[in-house]
């Protein structure tokens, strides 16, 4: 039976290589449908992360303008955070969405 294997088969380094190909494509920790997953996450981390150096830079200008002036200052403070001066008051209006 051994006989009708091709003698290439039956060679020792061939058996040693060929078992740690299988080895590395299916059974190590590294394997390459791991490396794949792996790459995957770091492309959409990397993504996310452009996303989020950009809000950063967006709000870097926004608090540079804010800064800068004082009547913008107020009017943000007035509008995010309800602040008002102390002989005012302050109405919500809130409407209803479907």
């Amino acid at each position: 039976m051994l006989k009708r294997i091709p003698k290439v088969f039956r060679n020792f380094y061939f058996i040693t290589t060929f078992s740690f190909i299988v080895w590395m494509l299916f059974f190590d920790s590294n394997d390459f449908i791991t490396q794949y997953q792996m790459s995957a996450k770091l492309s959409e981390l990397e993504d996310t992360r452009e996303d989020y150096q950009r809000k950063m830079e967006e709000v870097e200008k926004d608090r540079k303008a804010l800064m800068g002036n004082t009547e913008l200052l107020e009017k943000y403070a007035r509008e995010k955070y309800l602040m008002k001066r102390p002989n005012e008051d302050v109405f919500i209006v809130v409407t209803k969405e479907d």
